[in-house]
């Protein structure tokens, strides 16, 4: 299946869990330390002690998602601590962690192996820049994986000043939604297209109204290898056996699924270019006689509006004994 994958596997990394990054500056001995006051007399040391809470994480245009239905969810819960510590939440240890806090070069800081530029530093706002970095080069503003912006407020500020809560804060936008209805609409005029199906957030539900089958969602997050959870929407796969099938098969195709259930077979894995036409034909036969009648199938939805997105299916048939 031709996703549209430019940018993500690194996003994924960065924002869904710690990542590792051997990025060395290439002035070692320039190096600072986090306690010296970069350019715009930006400096953690003056907001020691506070805590503060991601509200907001976009994109440089403004919006929380891309075109490939990626969203940026704002999580991360920081605070620093004198003379060189920035503590982290950590949800698998339920609590705050700690991580070397590094000036390197300019407004750039390194922290729990992830490098940002400090654009706004007060005790009531931190505003930082996501940079991705290759080898030794900060990748350049036309590179999406960099133009990532994370706002965070104390908690003061939340309540005293704003008097609402964090997660009124990183609630999707009025924007967001009216990008997400834009993108549909290109699906709704060609449902079952993949190049303008885009990821759900909430993925296809395929549910056995029949004994004769099982669905099992498999996940493919691999940590090893940076799979974070946000894959399990962006390339959901499923597993899906037929007990009562005309004959014994195992396939893997990928397929459009839109916004009202339809199923669309794009291509199957395993065939000789020659036969590629000929099993996908037979596969949507499979899918229109099989799968239709045997699932509900709740087509994906983004923001609660439904869409066209793709899924991979494992299939298997099974003869009667």
């Amino acid at each position: 299946m031709k996703f549209k994958t430019i940018y993500i596997t690194v996003i994924f990394a960065c924002f869904f869990g710690i990542s590792a990054c051997n990025y060395t500056s290439e002035k070692d001995n320039a190096k600072k330390t986090s306690t010296e006051i970069p350019e715009n007399n930006l400096s953690f040391k003056e907001v020691n002690g506070i805590r503060f809470y991601e509200v907001k994480r976009r994109f440089k245009n403004g919006l929380s998602f891309n075109n490939i239905g990626f969203q940026q969810v704002p999580t991360w819960v920081i605070e620093f601590k004198e003379p060189d510590t920035m503590l982290a939440y950590s949800p698998e240890k339920k609590g705050m962690e700690a991580f070397f806090l590094q000036l390197d070069h300019g407004k750039v800081y390194n922290f729990a192996r992830e490098y940002f530029r400090a654009l706004v530093i007060n005790r009531d706002s931190l505003i930082l820049q996501r940079l991705q970095v290759d080898g030794k080069v900060i990748a350049g503003d036309d590179d999406e994986r960099s133009n990532v912006f994370c706002t965070y407020y104390s908690k003061n500020f939340i309540a005293n000043k704003l008097k609402t809560t964090v997660g009124e804060l990183q609630k999707p936008t009025p924007a967001d939604t009216a990008f997400i209805k834009n993108l549909s609409q290109q699906t709704y005029r060609d449902p079952g297209n993949p190049s303008v199906a885009f990821a759900a957030t909430q993925p296809v539900i395929f549910t056995p109204k029949s004994n004769f089958i099982t669905v099992e969602k498999q996940s493919t997050q691999d940590y090893t290898t940076h799979r974070t959870a946000a894959y399990d929407y962006l390339y959901p796969e499923y597993k899906i056996v037929i007990l009562r099938s005309y004959k014994a098969f195992a396939y893997r195709l990928h397929m459009v699924v839109d916004a009202n259930g339809k199923m669309y077979v794009n291509s199957v894995e395993g065939v000789m270019p020659e036969f590629a036409e000929s099993r996908k034909r037979m596969l949507q036969g499979i899918t229109d006689v099989y799968l239709k009648n045997l699932l509900k199938i709740t087509p994906g939805t983004t923001l609660t509006i439904p869409h066209s997105s793709q899924v991979t299916v494992n299939i298997v048939g099974k003869l009667l004994k």
